[in-house]
């Protein structure tokens, strides 16, 4: 079935929506945020229509859109770490847009995401760890010149204790960070892989009611045929039997002169 006007359009916008979330954008952005908007209520409108595209391709502009909705809540999160972990459960279309795309936008969109969250989160921790170890040296020095030997070197032992808490308890932050990460891609794999099997279990269904649709019209175009058979030749029949009578009736009646 041919596209309608409505559906080129949401894919021309759609097209267009993942090519601004490739780009590395301002905060003062406006244009993905309306344009997401506007793609929300033309998809609500293809849905309404008579002629609407099929189940499966309406599930994946919804799943797109969705993904491109979800990327704008998580840049709006205030850190890094609740970014990695949103851009987690984002699902990104199983399909291309357009004909010129081999790997799906949202996808590439995706993996760029993630790529910027997972470094702008490591340049935090690393920066962290830099600034807490200058912090200590620095207090060391101070603490070197303002007391004597014997002082300096219970400060210096606490100082150096204090760091090494400070440390400890950075690693066992990162940890924590990398064993939900590690929880949330297991979650979200388990869903996609529920999705596989429902997808792959509606097209086997789908398959078998094709079969046996056809088999159906089959028979039905074959007893559709026998009907017309013995209504042909109950229609002959008919007119041979018309036929002969009116043979009779003119032997038996002659023409009166």
């Amino acid at each position: 079935m041919a596209a309608t006007r409505l559906e080129l359009n949401l894919m021309r916008l759609l097209s267009r929506c993942e090519a601004l979330a490739a780009e590395r954008r301002d905060p003062e952005e406006w244009r993905l945020e309306k344009y997401v908007a506007a793609l929300e209520d033309m998809l609500r409108e293809l849905k309404k229509q008579s002629n609407k595209p099929a189940p499966e391709l309406l599930n994946e502009y919804s799943r797109k859109v969705d993904f491109l909705k979800g990327l704008l809540e998580a840049e709006k999160l205030s850190s890094s770490t609740e970014k990695a972990l949103a851009n987690q459960f984002l699902a990104p279309g199983r399909t291309p847009t357009t004909t010129k795309e081999r790997t799906p936008a949202t996808k590439t969109v995706h993996l760029q995401t993630k790529a910027r969250c997972t470094g702008k989160m490591r340049s935090e921790l690393l920066g962290t760890v830099c600034f807490g170890a200058a912090a200590s040296l620095l207090l060391v020095y101070r603490l070197g010149l303002a007391s004597d030997e014997k002082q300096s070197a219970v400060e210096l032992d606490a100082v150096l204790q204090h760091h090494q808490d400070m440390q400890e308890k950075l690693a066992e932050e990162m940890l924590s960070l990398a064993r939900s990460l590690k929880n949330n891609t297991l979650a979200a794999q388990n869903v996609i892989k529920q999705d596989n099997q429902t997808l792959s279990h509606s097209l086997r269904m789908a398959d078998q009611n094709f079969e046996k649709l056809k088999d159906e019209s089959d028979r039905l175009e074959q007893h559709a045929k026998k009907s017309v058979n013995w209504l042909l030749w109950i229609m002959l029949i008919v007119v041979c039997f018309i036929f002969i009578s009116m043979i009779l009736f003119i032997r038996i009646f002659p023409k009166l002169k």
